[in-house]
């Protein structure tokens, strides 16, 4: 069956993929990870609860996509080096989807999330709900003006903070109403990582920064100096491990986490060699700082998980 370019299915699988749903991976394993702190505090995680909180972060992230590739889309026309990772989906600039219908939809899924937000703070406290919307609005001025933060030199840190950070602890306080300092250690690493894999995937995306006046960090340092700030994050998110387990992150987290430094060593050097200016290398170092952070998010979420829920046990996220 041969799907016409300008026919209903195709605009709807472009509209899909204007949204890179892909990446909606992050969301469910950083949130996941602070319910899994909160289990091993020995809170019970109840399914409802769990579920809105999942759908506020959630539809934010998606908004975050659609946000994105509207405000940007000019930026993403001059851009000649785009990868998988970077440079924006490119479905506004195939004439596919109307950048006007991509602002409706990053407007439809804010209220979502802002709907959800409510839930959760009708059933989890303020506290919680409090984080999310802080997280809403920190994902829209990413793109959106006023602040319009990805050109500001601080977006980079902006998603580090609201990814790595806000979203645990967000699924730490639904579950507990409250925070605590091992929600808070564990996240450190991890805000190292999702802060050098801006670095990764913003390097190609340079020149054309450049050009429109876009100024993200890559652009305000310029190529060499971000490559070693790049570098810098990822030798402190594991040299932090030891100090992090004295103040109190377990130690088989902490071992957990460290098993992708490895590939972080490996990673910095290909770096220190230039890979992040080799167009035919800048997909592969995008990949490797998003496969790091995502590995070592998933291990820190398994390792919770493992030191929890004991064979034979009923998992407390199952609760009602």
């Amino acid at each position: 069956m041969i799907v016409r370019r300008n026919s209903i299915p195709a605009r709807l699988w472009a509209l899909i993929r204007l949204g890179r749903p892909l990446f909606l991976a992050g969301g469910f394993i950083f949130y996941g990870l602070g319910a899994a702190v909160a289990a091993y505090d020995g809170y019970p995680i109840l399914l409802l609860p769990y579920l809105l909180g999942q759908t506020a972060v959630t539809a934010a992230q998606w908004m975050t996509h659609y946000c994105n590739d509207y405000f940007d889309v000019e930026v993403d026309r001059l851009n000649r080096t785009p990868t998988r990772w970077s440079g924006g989906s490119r479905v506004l600039l195939e004439g596919l989807v109307r950048p006007r219908t991509a602002l409706i939809a990053a407007q439809v899924l804010g209220g979502v999330a802002l709907a959800a937000t409510g839930g959760v703070a009708l059933m989890s406290g303020l506290l919680p709900a409090g984080l999310m919307l802080l997280a809403i609005v920190a994902a829209w001025e990413y793109s959106a003006p006023p602040l319009r933060l990805a050109a500001s030199g601080f977006g980079e840190l902006a998603v580090a903070l609201t990814v790595t950070g806000l979203t645990p602890l967000a699924g730490y306080a639904a579950a507990t109403g409250g925070l605590s300092t091992r929600v808070a250690l564990t996240i450190i690493p991890l805000c190292f990582l999702q802060f050098a894999m801006m670095l990764t995937v913003t390097f190609p995306d340079a020149r054309a920064d450049t050009i429109a006046g876009k100024g993200t960090l890559v652009v305000r340092l310029g190529g060499v100096q971000a490559a070693r700030v790049h570098n810098a994050a990822l030798i402190v998110a594991y040299l932090v491990l030891p100090l992090l387990v004295f103040f109190g992150l377990p130690p088989f987290v902490a071992l957990a986490m460290a098993l992708t430094a490895p590939v972080a060593l490996w990673q910095a050097w290909r770096v220190s060699r230039g890979a992040w200016q080799d167009p035919a290398r800048q997909e592969s170092v995008a990949f490797w700082g998003i496969g790091l952070l995502v590995g070592t998010g998933l291990l820190a979420l398994a390792a919770f998980a493992l030191l929890t829920w004991q064979p034979g046990s009923i998992p407390s996220a199952l609760l009602l």
